[in-house]
């Protein structure tokens, strides 16, 4: 029995879509999908409805590209609302979500449990001081701004940090109360660390990539992996004796066609 992950998955591209048709069937296995199924619910049906059969256990983590909804959608069914749809959807094909209690891990070894995170970004992972509006204008003079800032609505919180901050209290007040002797194996779409928002060619992306308010998860817990995605820079390191995975597939022009998506899916467990 294996826990695998993979990232950003984006099958709204024709490429992608057929490979995660061609997985091969991990019947004994648990598989981590740590954002970026797709870009609309249709899209995240798809990926559950193939992928959902094929492994005994799903487990998934809302990206931003699954959080976006059409400017014209009418305000009650964006931000949170429209992530509690995509939950529903989870759950229909019994796939587990940040909003489940955390499952134990079946298999062989010391006690750990699977930690689906949702956290978004605050714009925190800026240069020290800046406010939101002032990382997005830095970023701009690098020609840089998410579609976040247009899709990504945070409707009823204020705003996209509010909600952050609320996500992230939430949910750290439900790991305070884990027994520390249970190995955690978190899950987020984004890095948990600046550190690790490192993007070469676009640094000042990093704005929206994550929080300063979990850089110190992985030492405050019993962690034993972190896994992300968001990067589509696949990478593989250890900090402080913590493992932390960034396990997205990317784009089609980031990934190798001909071996399949199996190469691409990472053994955690």
């Amino acid at each position: 029995m294996k826990l695998w992950a993979i990232a950003d998955l984006h099958v709204g591209y024709p490429e992608n879509r057929a490979a995660v048709e061609a997985m091969p069937a991990h019947p004994d296995d648990w598989l981590i999908v740590a954002g970026d199924a797709g870009d609309t619910p249709a899209q995240l049906d798809f990926v559950l409805r193939t992928l959902a059969p094929r492994f005994k256990q799903l487990i998934w983590v809302p990206g931003n590209h699954e959080l976006w909804t059409p400017r014209d959608h009418p305000i009650e069914q964006r931000g949170d609302a429209h992530y509690q749809r995509l939950v529903s959807l989870c759950r229909r094909y019994g796939v587990l979500t940040p909003e489940d209690p955390y499952a134990l891990w079946p298999g062989d070894g010391p006690r750990r449990a699977i930690v689906p995170l949702f956290l978004l970004f605050d714009y925190s992972f800026a240069p020290n001081g800046m406010t939101a509006d002032e990382a997005v204008h830095w970023a701009a003079r690098d020609g840089l701004r998410s579609a976040d800032e247009e899709l990504l609505h945070p409707h009823p919180y204020e705003s996209r940090e509010a909600w952050c901050h609320a996500r992230v209290n939430a949910t750290s007040a439900r790991l305070d109360q884990l027994p520390p002797d249970v190995g955690l194996i978190l899950v987020n779409h984004y890095p948990l660390r600046g550190d690790d928002a490192v993007l070469p060619r676009i640094p000042r992306f990093r704005i929206w990539c994550g929080t300063r308010l979990t850089e110190e998860w992985h030492r405050r817990y019993n962690v034993e992996a972190v896994i992300y995605g968001h990067l589509h820079l696949r990478a593989s390191h250890q900090e402080d004796g913590v493992r932390f995975e960034e396990v997205s597939l990317g784009y089609p022009r980031q990934w190798d066609a001909s071996r399949g998506v199996e190469y691409y899916l990472r053994q955690i467990l």
